[in-house]
Formats: C-alpha cells, sequence, structure tokens
C-alpha cells in the first residue's frame, strides 16, 4: 500500500471530489436532516453525487460518512445504524468509483468538545477506531479526517485511523487569527503539521473556511513546515444568505479553477473542492491541471 501511496503522490497534482452535502441539497436534503441518513433512504441520489465527480474527472472520490461516526449519529438517534451507515457509504461511492479510481471514506468531527468536557479522549478514540475500522472492512483505499477545528480531536482521529494500516490525511479548518490562518483553537498550520504527523497521518493539509485565493497562503504555510503530501479542498468562496433561506456561493467554477496553479505551486499535491464547489468545478480543476504537464 505504501508503494502504491508514493506513486500516487508521485502522479500530483491529484485531482479530488468536490462538495457532497450542498450536492445533495441540491437532490433534496434538506436543512437540519442529515445527509448521512440518506446512505439508507435514497442510496441512489447518493451515488448519483458520486458518480459525477467520477465523470468530471476526479481521481479519488469520498465517502458520504462525514457525520457517521457513533458520537454523531446518536445525536440523531442512529447510533444503531452507525455500521450500516459506514458501510453502505463505502459501496455507493465504490459503485460509482469502479475501477477508474480510488475511494477513500471520510470522517469528520464529533461535534463534542474536549475541553468542555462534553466528552472524553477514551470515547472520541472509540467512536473513531470504529468508524475507521468499519471503513477499512468495507474496503476503502484511505482514510480522510477532515473539517477539524480542534487539533486534539484530530489527533486521536490520526491514530485511531493508522491502525488500519491505511493512508491517512488530515485536515484542520483555518478561520480564525488576524490572518484567518490559525484554526478556531489558535493551531497554526506549522503546529498542525508537527502534531499530526508525529501522529502519523500520510499527508496533512485544509478544506472547508476559505475560497481558493487564501488557501495559497496555508499550503505555502504547510509547505514550509512538512515534507508530506499535501491535501488542499477550498470552499468556492464564503456562504452568503441569499433570501434569508439559502446560502449561495459566488466563486464561478472558472475562478476556482485559476488558483489551481498557484495552489500546486504552493506545493499542493491533492487538490479539489469543498462546500458550494460542484462536478463543474472539478472539470475546469481537471482542465487546468491537465494543461499543466
Amino acid at each position: 500500500t505504501y508503494q502504491e501511496w508514493k506513486a500516487l503522490c508521485a502522479s500530483a497534482p491529484v485531482l479530488l471530489d468536490g462538495a457532497f452535502g450542498t450536492q445533495l441539497q441540491e437532490r433534496g436534503l434538506l436543512s437540519g436532516e442529515i445527509s448521512e441518513m440518506w446512505n439508507l433512504s435514497q442510496p441512489q441520489k447518493v451515488r448519483s453525487v458520486a458518480k459525477a465527480y467520477i465523470q468530471a474527472g476526479s481521481q479519488i472520490i469520498l465517502t458520504n460518512t462525514f457525520g457517521a461516526s457513533r458520537i454523531m449519529l446518536v445525536q440523531h438517534g442512529l447510533g444503531d445504524h452507525t455500521k450500516e451507515i459506514n458501510r453502505i457509504g463505502v459501496e455507493l461511492s465504490r459503485r460509482a468509483a469502479g475501477s477508474g479510481a480510488r475511494v477513500f471514506g471520510s470522517i469528520g468531527p464529533t461535534s463534542k468538545l474536549l475541553m468542555m468536557g462534553e466528552v472524553t479522549e477514551d470515547e472520541l478514540f472509540a467512536a473513531f477506531d470504529e468508524q475507521a475500522h468499519t471503513l477499512q472492512e468495507c474496503g476503502v483505499d484511505g482514510l480522510v479526517i477532515e473539517t477539524m477545528t480542534d487539533l486534539d480531536e484530530a489527533i486521536l482521529a490520526v491514530k485511531a485511523a493508522t491502525a488500519t494500516k491505511l493512508p491517512v490525511v488530515a485536515c484542520m479548518v483555518y478561520d480564525s487569527g488576524p490572518n484567518r490562518d490559525h484554526t478556531m483553537m489558535g493551531i497554526s498550520p506549522g503546529q498542525a503539521a508537527a502534531a499530526l504527523s508525529e501522529a502519523g497521518a500520510w499527508a496533512v493539509g485544509a478544506n472547508c473556511g476559505h475560497g481558493p485565493e487564501e488557501f495559497i497562503h496555508i499550503c505555502e504555510m504547510y509547505r514550509q513546515a512538512t515534507d508530506l503530501p499535501l491535501w488542499m479542498k477550498p470552499n468556492a468562496g464564503l456562504p452568503e444568505l441569499a433570501d434569508d433561506r439559502h446560502l449561495v456561493y459566488r466563486v464561478t467554477p472558472e475562478e476556482f479553477a485559476q488558483n489551481a496553479g498557484r495552489l500546486c505551486d504552493a506545493g499542493a499535491t491533492f487538490i479539489g473542492g469543498c462546500c458550494g464547489t460542484t462536478p463543474a468545478f472539478i472539470e475546469a480543476l481537471a482542465e487546468r491541471i491537465g494543461n499543466r504537464s
């Protein structure tokens, strides 16, 4: 697996997928509904999102399991379905990918704060351990710990995930501090890179929090701090409230892709999109990245 991983990274830039949640909202997911529930109730719509990214050129797609840790699902009365939701999430992305792309399992934060005593380290580790091993058993090619704001929680997730022996990517959200290049808890990309690599991450990076232009600086800060591969998934800009109900993202696929070259120059190994990005963004990225050779 490590040799395959090295070969994959050597082929950089590697094209990732875009947003899952906002794509499911376009297909009818209601505000307040959790997208992971759709693995059970609307599997064909979940698969259609994954398929659209494959057709757009994604070399790696994620699973619809971002909020599928037991701690998260219990809050929605779905704790008993934890393994099933993760299993179907893998199956749907795997069927969409066929043999043409890799599938990485998505693991998001639990929404419980360690520092507030809402959860213990042991409880967090157990939840991440269960989810990571379920995703592994169901056949993912790697694991992505993403949208983390608390470095301590991210470290626990990485330690649980690395026990699977799969490639593990760890991503933080940078949207705070004077330059908006620190996490909510005040951690810089350099500090995160050191801690996450020590925990065993195979790649580090950032997702959410910003549009593509701001990610260049974050990517440069990471590259100065580590030789690990870098995983970058910016938003389509920051969301704005359009009509009291709907969030809109103003960055166009073309504007998004214009910054891809600069992200590559800043050291990004993997490039995709987060909230507000669509298959059209990935197509634009594919065109821009493909022209760089």
